[in-house]
């Protein structure tokens, strides 16, 4: 957990569900908001399922719009495999890549605002 984070909610994929994250999660103090997953042959309740939705509404276009920043640089721009050799070369880079993406982001939010109503 990163000290400067104030966030109080973790948000995740079923993937990282299980007794011992929930349990370090109460631990700390954070609400956790990781999707349910089924069984085999025992399928998820439509309540997990419309909780689940809600959840990766959440976390698509919501208050945490963290998935499709890192489908674009997994998909569009080389992957997330860094390839320097030290911390500093690593950073600048992943760095580079923050910014790249920020100023294709911005050039797309320009033409959407600037779209006939």
């Amino acid at each position: 957990m990163t000290r400067g984070n104030t966030g109080s909610g973790v948000w995740a994929d079923a993937a990282y569900r299980s007794a011992e994250i929930e349990t370090a999660l109460k631990a700390r103090g954070l609400t956790s908001h990781i999707h349910r997953k089924g069984k085999w042959g025992k399928p998820v309740s439509e309540q997990a399922q419309k909780s689940n939705r809600t959840k990766s509404t959440s976390r698509a276009i919501g208050r945490v719009r963290v998935e499709h920043i890192f489908g674009a640089q997994a998909n569009d721009m080389g992957g997330t495999l860094v390839r320097t050799i030290g911390l500093v070369r690593a950073k600048a880079k992943i760095g580079m890549k923050n910014l790249a993406y920020n100023m294709r982001r911005l050039g797309q939010l320009g033409r959407f605002n600037q779209c006939p109503a």
